[in-house]
């Protein structure tokens, strides 16, 4: 899955407010339990405390009783690199985008092969749904798949 390819870049300038190592994969469970549990962010730099906060708002706001380890943040990191593409930005755009907001490093070519590999996804739902008669669904994943393809 994508989101276990997610690398957040200032990795070790958490693990130091931390106080102890943790993995730089965004979405591992001992990052996520770090940086919700144990990070001083009086430690942190301005930019680094505000991709944090925004990594946060953006992927660990949900309400289940497992979070962060309930699968909700890699489910809205995926939703949002779909998002990013429907909104007309590249693979290229889309790494940038994440680098910058979240500091989250993910090559473009593992992006462009999510999306590919989303699209042959969404096929596949569409084709189920032709044969079920589901034409609501077959309508949203065409329009899906147009505005990942396009």
């Amino acid at each position: 899955m994508i989101a276990g390819k997610a690398r957040f870049k200032a990795a070790k300038k958490i693990e130091k407010a931390a106080g102890y190592h943790i993995p730089d994969s965004a979405f591992h469970a001992g990052f996520l339990e770090a940086v919700t549990s144990r990070v001083n962010f009086e430690y942190l730099d301005g930019p680094l405390r505000e991709q944090l906060l925004q990594f946060f708002r953006e992927f660990l706001s949900c309400e289940c009783r497992d979070r962060p380890l309930c699968g909700c943040p890699e489910k809205r990191f995926v939703r949002r690199i779909i998002e990013l593409r429907e909104d007309g930005l590249d693979h290229h755009q889309i790494s940038s985008v994440l680098l910058e907001e979240y500091g989250i490093n993910l090559y473009p070519a593992d992006i462009l092969s999510f999306l590919e590999d989303s699209v042959h996804l969404l096929e596949a739902v569409k084709d189920i749904a032709e044969l079920q008669g589901m034409k609501p669904i077959v309508a949203d994943t065409e329009r899906h798949i147009q505005r990942i393809v396009r």
